[in-house]
This record gives C-alpha cells, sequence and structure tokens, in this order.
C-alpha cells in the first residue's frame, strides 16, 4: 500500500510520464500503479514519490531553501480540501472523485505558479478541471 503527501493525492491525478529521471519516473509509475488498485496511506511529510527525488535530503524537501515548509501548507490545504487526514486510507477512484469540487480553490492557489504546469496540461482530466475553475 502506497503512501502519499496531500498534494501528492491531489497532482498525481494529472501525471503524463514525466519527472527528473529515469529512477524518479520508474518509481512514480509503481506508486501510481499500487495506487489506483488498492488503498492509499495518508503521508505527513515525505512519501513514496518523495523516495527517488534528487532533491529529498534527510526526507526533506530541498528543491529550494523554503521548499519544505511551503510544501507541509500545501499539504494541509490539499488534506484540508479532499477532506482528508493523516494516517487515514483512501482509494484512488474516490480521491478522483473528489477534485471536481474542490479543484477551483486548489488552482487559484497552486496550479498558476507550478513548475509542474506544463505537465498538468498535456493531462486531459487537468484541462477539464481547470477549464471549469476558470468559469
Amino acid at each position: 500500500m502506497p503512501s502519499l503527501r496531500g498534494h501528492h493525492l491531489v497532482c498525481l491525478h494529472f501525471y503524463r510520464g514525466e519527472g527528473y529521471d529515469r529512477s524518479f519516473i520508474e518509481n512514480l509509475n509503481s506508486v501510481i500503479k499500487m495506487a489506483e488498485l488498492g488503498e492509499i496511506t495518508v503521508a505527513e511529510g515525505a512519501d513514496d514519490v518523495c523516495a527517488c527525488c534528487p532533491y529529498l535530503r534527510n526526507r526533506k524537501c530541498m528543491y529550494t531553501e523554503d521548499a519544505e515548509e511551503e510544501i507541509k501548507k500545501m499539504d494541509k490545504v490539499a488534506l484540508e480540501l479532499l477532506g482528508t487526514e493523516v494516517g487515514e486510507k483512501v482509494k484512488w477512484n474516490q480521491l478522483r472523485k473528489t477534485l471536481p469540487e474542490m479543484f477551483s480553490k486548489w488552482a487559484a492557489l497552486y496550479c498558476s505558479d507550478c513548475h509542474w504546469r506544463e505537465a498538468c496540461l498535456k493531462s486531459p482530466f487537468y484541462k477539464d478541471l481547470i477549464r471549469e475553475a476558470l468559469c
């Protein structure tokens, strides 16, 4: 059973096979496959996706100087919007059904400045949600 942190519970629904390097992408493909087949444990902090991230140092994100604190805040908002909490077991399909209800708030807070935005724009599901969020 994979563990995923808050923002990954939202953003991975738009994943289209891109990432930092081959190891990261292979791990991400495996994590998503497991998530789709069963339950996910909601994690606090670094999760199964982060495990192969080249920016992870001592279980903290070092992408930028403030990345760890920013990501923790983003995780907290994601959990609030999804109506879940750390330690809870959730299903991928149930999360996916929740996204349309909360996505306009999420997009307004995080999508416009996200460095992964171009990758998400390749996802038909993301395009549908962002279109609805803008209306």
